[in-house]
């Protein structure tokens, strides 16, 4: 055997020790959306399993609610993922009807399910999919008792309570306390006020019931308690509403039970319901559901086992009794319920009373559709740019066409044909173009087969993360991958890109993403090569000056963009502090109105970006020849003729490669977007191309059209590159 193919073999064997050590165990992963006192208690219980089954390793994985869903997807299509998956009940829909969580009637006897409340056995079209281990997940009014000593029983009740509450405490002119807090503008923490105008958002037979006057009402009433009785704040996502009610800036709060631990020990609250309506004498109704398990479809043979032996103890009474004792969780199991751990505890008894009127969760995959038009429509009530009556209409509108979007199962077109004949002939044509290329390869690898195997890592390793994802995606934009055919996809041709292309409202986002791209490279290059100009010279601190500008760059997106959306809210951010304490002007709604969200968006991603360039810039500077200067100062030429005839012209073959990558990062850039304006708010109105391709993939479940969209993105991309590097000769000499 040759030298180079002996120390492959024992890099081989070397590999497979080491892998063949760590199987002592078996590691079974769960993937959850707990909050933090939560999965401290999970974390406890599987402790205690693990102690009792050294066999068996336990591994969390906390994501946030979508995140864990869209990333389950792709993991279990691709035969991986977590063996168990852990969330709310409304996932069950979607999972099941694409095939990756595997039924439980074949994994557990009948008799284990009698021991649970009906609502916690998860149940989709005859088939049961998870098991849950609490019941709830429902909202409810949870009130400061040093605040409000009697919490109301009803609406009128609570707007007298709320305005008694709502506080300027030192005389500023800002409001320092509320009545009432909680995040009303995301629609499931709306939907109990439609039942208690006498109504539901979803019909028995699972068809959208939004144009409604109850829904009309619901929204005026929501939108009367901040711009009429002023006893919310003008802007309150989730984060903002929890940290209020913990520092006692609110009186009342309307969360979930999941929220309970969170506040033990910080403030001394109690619970009772959602007010019930005045005008109409009806109790809201929040949506109740199971917290729960399924299992992977990928799981198979004795690992089932042992995923269901884990799930009977997750689920167990055991359990349960400790997450009602420690958590305030209410259970699901029926002697877990009758246990004076719960029976005497005060507030799962109120608990209790709020799941009473509460109404079941949807399951089915079309509810996404139905959230998603009501949540735009209901934004733009709020920002006034719809009446209610309009919003209703248009949300009833909107989710019809939504759940056909999501159901259509595209046939294949005649465009197949020609596919199945062009990729063939485009391969032979290549084949014919670089056969000398091909011939000279094998050629040289006869010659050099140890420098071709030390390459073979590398060769793998950018075949799978970059050229087969990239095929792949343009196999996907060609089928009809979608919800109905996650597991039975085929190709139908090129009606996604027809699709795309015929679309008025992707040229509306195409033009906002070429302005956000714009605005955002102008502003990178210009404070970019100025910065870089000024540490470039003789200043003190340069290192020091060097290194703070460059933080922007160094810190996380996901960090950075929430500080920001934090900065711009309308009452409690700084900026607007700042523009009212020291400009005395009037907080503008960053983050509610169209225009001043995708300005935010814009603000920040100038924050994050501009250190880039002035590394770039710097570098360059750095390079050019002091002799120059020199030359250019004996023959009388100001600053502004040198930067303009030598530092711009020697910056340039630098500068326009990092502009060029500068623009495919921001037209690309999800993250600020997502989470500046929150998925896109208000009413979607702030998406670009790449937001707006996520939301029609992961929302709506539409993979083929977003990735024909995507591949559209790309070839914008490429042509614009190649147009922009050759118009600027970036390849080029300097002189």
């Amino acid at each position: 055997m040759k030298p180079g193919l002996r120390i492959l073999a024992f890099l081989f064997l070397l590999i497979a020790a080491f892998t063949t050590i760590g199987k002592a165990k078996t590691r079974i992963h769960i993937w959850h959306q707990m909050l933090y006192e939560n999965r401290k208690a999970l974390r406890e219980m599987c402790d205690r399993y693990e102690a009792e089954h050294p066999d068996i390793e336990i591994s969390l994985l906390y994501r946030e609610t979508e995140e864990l869903r869209s990333n389950y997807q792709s993991s279990a299509m691709g035969g991986s993922g977590p063996e168990l998956i852990y969330g709310p009940s409304d996932q069950v829909g979607p999972f099941s009807t694409m095939g990756i969580i595997k039924p439980l009637d074949d994994v557990f006897e009948p008799e284990f399910f009698k021991g649970f409340v009906d609502n916690a056995v998860v149940r989709y079209k005859g088939k049961i999919w998870m098991i849950g281990d609490v019941m709830g997940n429902h909202l409810m009014l949870l009130y400061n008792k040093k605040l409000v000593k009697s919490p109301p029983e009803n609406t009128d009740q609570m707007i007298r309570i709320g305005q008694a509450l709502t506080k300027d405490l030192n005389g500023d002119g800002k409001i320092d306390q509320y009545g009432l807090v909680w995040n009303f503008t995301e629609p499931f923490f709306f939907v109990p006020w439609v039942g208690g105008f006498g109504s539901w958002l979803i019909t028995d037979d699972g068809r959208p019931n939004l144009n409604t006057q109850a829904m009309v009402n619901a929204f005026t009433f929501i939108k009367s308690l901040r711009d009429d009785y002023k006893i919310i704040p003008r802007e309150s996502d989730y984060e903002i509403a929890n940290a209020m009610f913990k520092t006692g800036a609110a009186g009342m709060i309307i969360n979930g039970d999941w929220s309970l631990g969170d506040y033990e020990g910080v403030v001394d609250f109690g619970i009772t319901r959602i007010p019930k309506v005045s005008a109409t004498g009806l109790w809201p109704t929040p949506m109740v559901s199971t917290k729960g398990y399924s299992i992977n479809v990928n799981v198979t043979g004795e690992l089932l086992d042992k995923c269901a032996d884990l799930i009977r103890y997750l689920t167990s009474d055991e359990v349960q009794y400790y997450y009602a004792s420690k958590l305030n969780m209410q259970p699901s199991s029926i002697a877990a319920l009758k246990s004076p751990v719960v029976t005497e505890n005060e507030e799962l008894r109120e608990s209790a009373k709020s799941i009473e009127v509460g109404r079941p969760m949807p399951v089915q995959p079309e509810m996404r559709a139905i959230w998603d038009a009501l949540r735009t429509q209901y934004q733009a009530v709020l920002g006034g740019d719809k009446t209610p009556e309009e919003a209703a209409r248009l949300s009833q509108l909107n989710a019809e066409k939504q759940i056909r979007d999501m159901n259509d199962i595209l046939k294949p077109g005649p465009s197949v044909i020609f596919i199945k004949w062009i990729f063939p002939l485009l391969l032979v044509i290549l084949l014919g173009f670089y056969r000398k290329q091909i011939v000279l390869f094998f050629r040289d690898f006869r010659q050099q087969k140890f420098a071709y195997y030390m390459l073979l890592p590398a060769v793998i390793g950018i075949f799978s993360v970059v050229i087969f994802p990239f095929l792949y995606n343009i196999l996907l934009s060609l089928s009809n991958f979608s919800l109905r055919t996650f597991q039975n996809w085929q190709i139908v041709g090129f009606q996604h890109y027809w699709e795309v292309v015929t679309e008025a409202r992707f040229y509306g986002i195409l033009l906002k993403t070429i302005i956000w791209t714009v605005v955002n490279i102008v502003f990178h290059v210009t404070l970019g090569v100025l910065l870089a100009v000024l540490i470039n010279r003789t200043l003190p601190a340069k290192k020091t000056l060097r290194t703070l500008l460059i933080i922007p760059w160094a810190l996380p997106q996901y960090i950075t963009a929430l500080t920001w959306r934090g900065m711009f809210n309308q009452e409690y951010g700084s900026i607007n502090l700042i523009l009212t304490k020291f400009f005395h002007l009037t907080p503008i709604q960053w983050l509610s109105q169209p225009f001043e969200a995708f300005s935010a968006c814009i603000i920040t991603n100038i924050w994050l970006g501009f250190p880039f360039m002035m590394v770039i810039a710097l570098g360059g500077l750095q390079s050019i020849p002091q002799e120059l200067y020199e030359a250019a100062r004996v023959d009388g030429a100001s600053r502004f003729q040198q930067f303009r005839k030598i530092t711009l012209p020697m910056l340039k073959p630098v500068m326009i490669p990092a502009i060029v990558l500068g623009i495919v990062w921001t037209f690309n850039n999800i993250n600020v977007v997502w989470l500046v304006s929150n998925a896109g708010e208000p009413s979607d109105q702030t998406h670009i191309l790449v937001s707006y391709v996520y939301k029609a993939a992961f929302n709506l479940y539409r993979y083929g059209y977003g990735a024909a969209l995507s591949m559209v993105i790309f070839l914008i991309l490429l042509v614009f590159g190649i147009f922009f590097m050759k118009k600027t000769k970036a390849t080029g000499t300097v002189l």
